[in-house]
């Protein structure tokens, strides 16, 4: 790998995860230095107030949404290179699913996820956020079909030597 790598690119414009055939491949980070890593993605899923009352009220048939939510955005940043082709598996040091609600018509998920390893958690955090705001949808779908998923986004990363980023 070469090692004026920025941003999935080399300082001649060409992209890292293509081989020379011009096709797709893992990138090598055997040679990296490992380092703590932590990202954190959000995202957050738009429903009718009665949706949101009946969640906060334990009232959806499924069970606990939040609850199972947690654990779908948990085993999402776990699985991420199960579901994205050019993910490295990562041994994960730590996933925290956190919701928060505006009282009204809206849950914001906040995936933090943490490794001490040679590449980001990036695409982990992502996973995690988008699984739990698939999983809120999937248990309250028979109250409501048309929540709306997103943003979903990266809202801060930390560590490697492409250094921090901050939304």
């Amino acid at each position: 790998m070469s090692s004026d790598v920025h941003n999935g690119q080399t300082s001649g414009g060409e992209f890292t995860h293509f081989n020379e055939q011009g096709r797709a491949r893992m990138v090598d980070i055997s040679g990296k230095e490992a380092t703590v890593r932590k990202a954190v993605a959000v995202s957050k899923v738009t429903m009718a107030p009665a949706t949101l009352e009946a969640i906060r009220e334990g009232r959806i048939g499924k069970g606990d949404v939040l609850a199972v939510a947690q654990i779908a955005g948990i085993q999402g940043a776990k699985k991420t290179s199960d579901w994205i082709p050019m993910c490295h598996p990562l041994a994960l040091t730590g996933v925290d699913i956190r919701f928060h609600d505006n009282g009204v018509d809206e849950i914001q998920i906040e995936a933090t996820v943490k490794t001490e390893g040679k590449t980001g958690v990036e695409m982990e955090a992502l996973t995690a956020a988008s699984a739990a705001a698939l999983t809120i949808y999937d248990m309250c779908k028979a109250l409501q079909k048309d929540m709306i998923i997103g943003p979903t986004m990266l809202q801060s990363k930390s560590g490697g030597k492409n250094g921090d980023f901050n939304r």
